[in-house]
């Protein structure tokens, strides 16, 4: 049995700066159902992460993704959670299925940083833009989230940059377009470097790898 591990990520906003430490980690597990006709979830994942590098939660990260200076306090850091999350994943096949390539920027950076294994992070899917070449938009313009549910006649279920709620509407979104879906085997740790950078728009402010984006539009701030 193959296994389908959507994922989100949320990220310390740094005015001005990428490369927040990870916060929050959402996932969830999905397969094929018994008659391989739909895709359905089986389990999912969720914690808050321990900042390291900026162990204090400012304003705009919790006016964002509503994470507070409480809820990491008492989390795990991220060797301590990735070790779990990966225990969580198993040993059956799997893909990784995100909204966006920067979680498995950030992901690859956490990583090294910290001397620790890359090899689990395999067969990593972007649906963001598999979903928006499917639709006809450049892959320069990408669809948001919101955007990709709307056009599916979906309507945002939870609260948007909270990493179980986007992972689960991302799930909601993979289940639909899984027919049509092309996925890909590679393997993070036979890969170069990745560094965090804005590749796309997403022509709605809703662009992934720059999470205080939104925030920013709101109080006028030009990023």
């Amino acid at each position: 049995m193959v296994n389908y591990i959507v994922l989100d990520l949320e990220f310390m906003c740094l005015r001005g700066r990428s490369g927040g430490d990870i916060i929050e980690i959402g996932a969830i597990k999905m397969t094929t159902n018994e008659a391989n006709q739909g895709i359905i979830m089986t389990d999912l994942f969720h914690s808050y992460v321990k900042p390291e590098r900026n162990p204090k939660v400012n304003a705009m990260t919790t006016t964002l993704t509503g994470i507070t200076q409480e809820d990491v306090d008492g989390a795990p850091g991220f060797k301590d959670i990735l070790s779990a999350f990966t225990n969580w994943i198993g040993d059956e096949p799997y893909y990784f299925i995100a909204w966006g390539p920067d979680d498995k920027y950030q992901l690859v950076r956490h990583c090294r940083e910290r001397d620790l294994s890359l090899s689990w992070l395999m067969n990593y899917n972007d649906l963001q833009l598999q979903f928006t070449m499917l639709h006809g938009e450049n892959s320069g313009n990408r669809f948001g989230l919101k955007r990709a549910l709307e056009h599916l006649n979906l309507v945002f279920m939870g609260r948007p940059h909270q990493a179980l709620d986007d992972a689960l509407n991302t799930g909601r979104i993979f289940a639909h377009v899984y027919p049509k879906l092309t996925l890909t085997n590679n393997n993070a740790a036979e890969e170069p470097l990745y560094t965090s950078e804005l590749v796309y728009s997403s022509g709605s402010g809703e662009e992934k790898n720059m999470p205080f984006s939104d925030l920013a539009n709101m109080l006028g701030m030009v990023l």
